[in-house]
């Protein structure tokens, strides 16, 4: 069958893995980009770094007592980087002054300039095992239907709510009835934490439809663009789709939608939305500019500036089975235990990219960078991803691919869903600068958790200035090392996840200025009906990481407090945040560079 010019368009996804036996090659000279006979030249590439399924017994167990994983650890670093600060504050509220340069203060940014001190608290106090409500799931038999939807019982969910529905803050935790039969004999439980600062985007992306709300004929303009429509009433969710997409973006998102609706039952309300699965961002604002309200209300993995989209967390939070990628929670469980083995000193005084060069000029750019000379203190990677896929990315290992001592991410045809995977490598990430942000991405800050690269005709050199300033300076790189791990581990934890799910859709709903109904070609969504199919047809691999990113419990604790919306003075200080430091790393090195 001859594919269609989209899906030759997406066949690049995932092209930059990590095979772990390649880390200390050096490529004396660029290749030229490997490219499948089929795939078109511009096609995206999201970076992804890849391992083999690996039986995770104990992670199992620890779901089943709703532990997170690493937040142990992460306290324990919060807490020694916390006395770091409180020991060498002095009279500045900043963390580092640079060498010579009094008057620059410091680029990383600490609890001064109107930036709040990140303390990594977590999400919530797990529960006891026996105080668990069970999330029930069942295949059946192998006859007949691959999975339906089950009823809810009363006993074990809360009440389901009308459309409009309360605020998830507002409304009670779920409890089980031997919770409440002993529920006066307990302290009442704390009151949540409050949303990670990038929580507050979401007030910024539904800002065009604030005053005048969202109408059916607002969301029906979206439908051309959009893979697949869902709708939500009374507690239970439902699928029309559209088009075919890219392997299994459609069906891991709509796994993500289902185990938010069975962690969270009876909180999301009744809504109606288009989802686009597709790379580019695309709905102009410019086109709106006379009447923004007018613009589909259209959700999509990533945006910039110049789009109105609506972003929500990407398929690879629970797996990516076509490149082998494990589901985000039990891989950053693995990527912790790998990144302690290897201590940030004893790794590669190097900088390190592998990926394909062909999606985008930004990457291509990079090849020019490769040290074959010693010049630039970087290695960079061409990844043949034609033979990763005929190898089924057997021989890759995303969470050994830490070997490094700084990491760089540079965007592929839009965003990357590998920006989380780099970030949680215990290594000061290089962040060539890029248009296009993610749900989460917008809340990173230059000289905290990442070095900010100039995407230019210096970028070679803004590289190699930053690998031989941190390994002058390494307790500083490694605490920009930390912080970035620490937002990936902890402000980025499944638990924030959801609830930026849970946050997102419920203000959405909010604007809806009509009643959902079913459409007459949808089917209902939940985990059976995605889960299922995969088995009966022998899918193993979607099946097997389906059923790791499981959600096997109700969530007996309110989410996270959704933190208000950005003021004028707000973005003016961000602004300014980032274009000081970013001036002050260009100082840096007009000043000190021979």
């Amino acid at each position: 069958m001859k594919k269609s010019l989209e899906e030759q368009r997406d066949e690049e996804e995932g092209a930059a893995l990590v095979p772990q036996h390649e880390h200390r090659q050096t490529i004396s000279s660029p290749s030229p980009p490997h490219q499948d006979p089929e795939q078109s030249g511009d096609d995206d590439d999201d970076d992804a770094h890849h391992h083999h399924l690996v039986a995770a017994p104990a992670w199992w167990r620890r779901r089943a007592q709703k532990l997170v994983p690493t937040r142990g650890v992460g306290l324990v670093m919060a807490g020694l980087l916390v006395l770091a600060l409180l020991v060498g504050s002095g009279s500045t509220s900043r963390w580092i002054h640079l060498d010579g340069y009094a008057s620059l203060q410091s680029f990383l940014l600490g609890s001064g300039g109107g930036m709040k001190q990140h303390r990594w608290l977590p999400h919530h106090v797990p529960s006891p095992e026996a105080d668990l409500v069970p999330i029930p799931f069942s295949c059946g038999n192998g006859t007949g239907s691959p999975g339906t939807c089950r009823r809810r019982r009363d006993t074990t969910t809360t009440t389901v709510q009308s459309s409009p529905s309360p605020s998830p803050s507002s409304m009670p935790p779920v409890a089980s009835s031997s919770k409440v039969k002993s529920a006066s004999k307990k302290l009442a439980p704390p009151p949540p934490p409050e949303c990670p600062e990038y929580f507050r985007y979401i007030h910024s992306d539904l800002s065009p439809w604030r005053e005048t709300g969202i109408t059916r004929e607002a969301v029906e303009r979206g439908r051309h663009r959009a893979a697949f429509r869902l709708v939500v009433v009374d507690g239970r969710a439902y699928v029309e789709t559209y088009h075919r997409v890219f392997q299994t973006r459609d069906t891991f998102t709509q796994w993500g939608i289902a185990q938010l609706l069975a962690r969270y039952p009876g909180r999301v309300p009744d809504l109606d939305l288009m989802f686009n699965c597709e790379d580019m961002p695309e709905v102009r604002a410019a086109d709106f500019a006379a009447a923004p309200s007018q613009a589909p209300p259209l959700f999509r993995y990533c945006k910039d500036d110049s789009t109105l989209d609506i972003v929500f967390p990407d398929w690879s939070f629970w797996g990516w089975p076509e490149v082998n990628i494990r589901p985000w929670a039990p891989l950053l469980e693995e990527m912790a235990a790998e990144t302690a083995r290897l201590p940030w000193a004893e790794r590669e005084p190097y900088a390190y990219w592998k990926g394909n060069p062909g999606v985008s000029g930004e990457r291509g750019d990079l090849l020019r960078c490769n040290d074959s000379s010693g010049e630039w203190r970087t290695r960079v990677f061409w990844q043949d991803w034609g033979a990763a896929i005929r190898d089924g990315f057997r021989n890759s290992n995303l969470a050994k691919q830490c070997r490094y001592r700084y990491k760089i991410f540079v965007r592929g045809r839009s965003w990357s869903v590998s920006q989380k995977y780099i970030l949680a490598c215990d290594s000061p990430v290089l962040l060539v600068a890029t248009p296009f942000k993610d749900f989460f991405s917008r809340g990173l800050v230059a000289g905290k958790h990442y070095w900010p690269i100039d995407p230019g005709a210096g970028k070679c050199a803004g590289i190699k200035f930053a690998v031989d300033w941190g390994n002058a300076h390494p307790e500083q790189a490694r605490r920009m090392a930390e912080e970035g791990s620490g937002f990936a581990r902890h402000d980025l934890s499944m638990d924030y996840v959801y609830d930026y799910m849970l946050h997102l859709l419920t203000q959405y709903a909010a604007l809806l200025r009509y009643k959902p109904t079913v459409p007459e070609n949808a089917v209902e969504l939940c985990a059976e009906t995605v889960a299922c199919p995969a088995a009966k047809n022998n899918n193993n691999r979607e099946f097997d990481f389906m059923m790791e990113s499981r959600e096997r419990f109700v969530a007996d604790y309110q989410p996270c407090t959704l933190p208000p919306p950005f003021t004028d003075d707000d973005i003016r200080e961000m602004a300014r945040r980032d274009q000081e430091v970013r001036a002050n790393v260009h100082k840096l090195m007009t000043t000190m560079t021979p």
